[in-house]
């Protein structure tokens, strides 16, 4: 059997022919697009060595970089547990079997899904300096906190309701049949399969949230992007500032998603092997089970038949 899609046919000859045209030139507009950046870098005297030596310090480290990626980490791991505890209440409210329970959290749900992430830190920010609700060093801290928790625990709330409706039907009658109520159906049947399910997507989202703390900086929070201005107006090197926090975010997201792929690995084999288990302790019980009713059955002819055999 073909490995190409079933929805299209593989491509011939001359579709081969095309593709490889359309990408030797995007490959070389790109090129030409690059060459033309660090040539006009060049001419502004950005890609000096004098602009990248401050990098190589340990006063733009300890003093802004180590300082803004602890900023950035602290606010994203707080965000992502926060998220991920209201996203799992919001996602289990909306497959609830009552009615008010799940029109209140798909009503939630999809209202912090439209609102912009940065008019939800803003307005808390505004909100906690208002009304003095935490203190003033912690301030801009809460604000990206609040802003991130609540628009991914929505969109984790999303996941996981998607999740569990992608789950064959006869989950969830094969629970009911033994007896189980709706909500450990839920709860122990369903949501497991559903998180392992929703895994990739699950990352990406944790990956945005790593991301969106930049959106702190208009709040005044110290994160990665705020250092990055401080050490332009510093050393005069904004650009090359830029490239070496962007390297950076690209380290970070990539150990995330190496991190988070290893978790899926362990889950799938771990669930692969106890449904093999499983499988194996059914299997051997309807043997012995077979062969117990079979006994028994040889037993009951041989009492009725008598002492004598007849």
């Amino acid at each position: 059997m073909s490995t190409s899609s079933v929805l299209f046919d593989a491509p011939g000859p001359r579709a081969r022919r095309r593709h490889r045209i359309v990408a030797v030139v995007a490959a070389l507009v790109l090129a030409a697009i690059l060459a033309w950046v660090i040539v006009t870098f060049a001419h502004k005297g950005q890609l000096s060595p004098g602009k990248w030596t401050p990098f190589l310090t340990g006063e733009i480290w300890t003093a802004y970089l180590l300082p803004g990626i602890g900023g950035t980490l602290v606010a994203a791991a707080i965000s992502i547990v926060l998220a991920l505890v209201l996203g799992f209440i919001l996602g289990t409210g909306r497959l609830s079997e009552h009615v008010v329970v799940r029109a209140v959290a798909g009503v939630f749900t999809e209202f912090f899904r439209a609102v912009p992430v940065l008019m939800m830190m803003l307005f808390a920010f505004a909100l906690y300096a208002r009304y003095d609700v935490v203190p003033g060093s912690m301030l801009a801290l809460a604000g990206v906190i609040t802003g991130l928790m609540f628009y991914n625990g929505a969109v984790i709330a999303e996941l996981l309701r998607s999740g569990v409706k992608s789950l064959p039907v006869g989950q969830s009658e094969a629970g009911l049949s033994i007896g189980l109520r709706p909500a450990q159906v839920l709860r122990t049947v369903l949501v497991p399969q559903a998180v392992t399910a929703m895994l990739p997507s699950l990352v990406s989202q944790l990956v945005v949230v790593l991301k969106d703390t930049a959106l702190g900086y208009v709040i005044t929070y110290e994160e990665l992007l705020k250092k990055v201005d401080q050490i332009g107006n510093y050393k005069g090197n904004l650009i090359p500032a830029f490239l070496v926090v962007a390297a950076i975010y690209v380290l970070i997201n990539y150990a995330v998603s190496e991190l988070a792929g290893r978790l899926e690995r362990y889950m799938r084999r771990t669930r692969r092997a106890s449904v093999g288990a499983e499988s194996a302790l059914l299997a051997a019980g309807g043997t012995a089970g077979i062969g117990g009713q079979l006994a028994d059955a040889d037993s009951d002819r041989t009492s009725d038949a008598g002492p004598d055999g007849r």
